[in-house]
């Protein structure tokens, strides 16, 4: 816990970082960035509990992309919550979306980014499932079929490697544009 990834790590939206063109991970990875992969998930796992939350002074989150914390590689991590307290981590390297679904969805309180530091007014629209194929700690090809609030976060974490933020696909003017064309979730 004592080196653990802090808040003060993860990069503002004001950083030209996020912006950033991101590269391919060779394997085998080193040592570095496996430590790098597990910092990063036990950063989102004690953020989501409260107790450590509010101990280590953590904003919640679900996912978090290398360029968040000055990585310009293609990686990002997600540590969902399946059921109270049990969670479940995925771990995506050299990511590509396969397939999705025509369905488009939003997150109903709006989405959150931990390199946002502020509140957002209006939808992000998503596919409502989605599939992801790309590469484990250990370079085996690995795929994911995510569905709703987990297919929110793959696709939020997919844009950070393409230099997107959430907030990027408001239309500031009207914020809640085609909102009736989408499923909440």
């Amino acid at each position: 816990m004592d080196n653990m990834l802090r808040t003060s790590d993860i990069l503002d939206e004001s950083n030209p970082i996020l912006r950033k063109e991101n590269i391919d991970v060779t394997f085998p990875l080193d040592d570095k960035t496996k430590k790098t992969i597990n910092d990063m998930l036990e950063h989102l796992y004690y953020s989501q509990i409260e107790e450590y939350s509010k101990k280590y002074d953590l904003r919640p989150g679900m996912g978090l992309a290398a360029p968040q914390i000055g990585i310009n590689k293609r990686f990002f991590v997600v540590c969902h919550e399946e059921t109270e307290n049990n969670f479940k981590n995925y771990i995506l390297i050299n990511p590509k979306m396969i397939s999705h679904s025509e369905e488009l969805i939003y997150a109903s309180e709006g989405e959150g980014c931990l390199s946002v530091n502020r509140d957002v007014e209006g939808i992000v629209p998503r596919y409502a499932r989605v599939t992801f194929t790309g590469y484990d700690l250990e370079g085996k090809e690995i795929k994911y079929r995510a569905r709703e609030e987990l297919s929110i976060a793959f696709q939020h974490e997919m844009d950070h490697l393409n230099g997107i933020l959430f907030v990027d696909h408001i239309d500031p003017k009207n914020p809640y544009k085609n909102k009736d064309y989408m499923r909440e979730i």
